[in-house]
């Protein structure tokens, strides 16, 4: 499905715009300037236009000084390459200028350097179909495997993007191809979050068995590695949690148990090992005299599992204690609060017991 040359040189000069990256081969040297055979495009538009037999000319003030030479053109020679900016596009003449000043480039392509180079930077893509062209044995899908582009996973997403075609709103007409005539789970996105969830769950199971051995750290960076490919995977945030409460990081892990929560509410470990984690959290409040603070954490266990022993219990306590709180700072403002009532509540005191012994 080629396109005739004639068409493909009509639809060069209809894309091509000032400021283009143009590269050529010096073809000849006169007093005005140069000539250059163009062979591809740079830059934004990119395109093998060898064949197209396309001459450019390079005015003599459009070629900047080089160190000593009086003569700016001195500095060149016939077959050099020549990497240049389009100054002006004369479509209906067909002809091209360009020119090697700076200015010449288009904003974005301010980074392209103009002048002589070396055959090293060609684009990639002119020295792909020059090696094609030379090599009877290349094929177009040979050169398309071998890139590293073709390995990335999001290279449909990126192509698509680059071309502007919507995924979930198909350009086909026919109705075979449109996305409603497809099963949900047959399509890229849920094909490639179940391959994520179960290469996740392997870095989990090489994860627990390095926490088993005691090579915490090892099962730590399992667990990241895991969470980096699935971000919501159930398991590895409850495991990830379970290594933070051990290590004595209690609020993060009461947040891997959160979130593992959020995304499956049924997760029977998740939600009891957030219930021990904030009751064991709790505790730390009370020591620190956050009373009110540890009452909201036990309260929370409860909502989570209204059954839970521990958190019914500390509750109990916790409330003795703020109850009795509201006596001491007047009655007998110099008793340390905290670890004296902890000792009546220990032991399920009442209220007016703690009381009427303090008095």
């Amino acid at each position: 499905l080629e396109l005739p040359i004639p068409e493909r040189r009509n639809l060069l000069y209809r894309d091509m715009e000032r400021g283009d990256i143009v590269i050529g081969r010096i073809n000849s040297i006169r007093d005005f300037g140069f000539f250059v055979t163009l062979i591809c495009m740079a830059g934004g538009l990119e395109r093998d236009i060898e064949d197209l037999e396309l001459t450019a000319l390079c005015p003599l003030r459009d070629v900047p000084s080089n160190g000593n030479h009086d003569d700016p053109l001195s500095y060149y020679q016939i077959n050099d390459l020549i990497r240049a900016g389009v100054k002006d596009i004369d479509r209906y003449h067909e002809k091209i200028t360009i020119s090697l000043q700076p200015s010449s480039r288009a904003p974005n392509l301010m980074s392209l350097k103009l002048g002589v180079f070396s055959r090293d930077d060609l684009p990639l893509q002119y020295s792909r179909s020059v090696r094609v062209a030379n090599d009877n044995t290349e094929t177009y899908e040979r050169v398309l495997e071998d890139t590293i582009g073709y390995s990335n996973p999001s290279n449909v997403e990126y192509l698509l993007g680059k071309i502007g075609i919507s995924d979930t709103q198909p350009p086909s007409l026919m109705r075979g191809l449109q996305s409603k005539h497809f099963l949900e789970e047959d399509f890229a996105t849920i094909i490639r979050k179940k391959q994520s969830a179960s290469w996740a769950l392997k870095c989990v199971r090489v994860g627990v068995d390095h926490f088993k051995s005691g090579r915490h750290v090892e099962a730590m960076n399992e667990y990241n590695k895991a969470l980096n490919i699935d971000t919501n995977n159930v398991e590895a945030l409850v495991a990830r949690g379970a290594l933070y409460a051990n290590k004595g990081s209690l609020l993060k892990a009461i947040t891997d148990f959160e979130l593992a929560l959020e995304s499956c509410p049924t997760h029977r470990n998740a939600k009891k090992y957030l219930c021990q984690t904030l009751v064991e959290r709790g505790g730390q409040l009370e020591e620190e005299e956050k009373l009110v603070t540890a009452e909201g954490l036990y309260r929370k266990a409860l909502a989570l599992e209204d059954s839970f022993p521990d958190a019914k219990e500390a509750l109990r306590k916790i409330e003795l204690l703020i109850q009795v709180s509201w006596y001491i700072p007047w009655v007998m403002p110099t008793i340390p609060l905290v670890s004296h009532l902890r000792s009546y509540a220990s032991i399920g005191k009442s209220v007016s017991d703690c009381f009427s012994t303090l008095i």
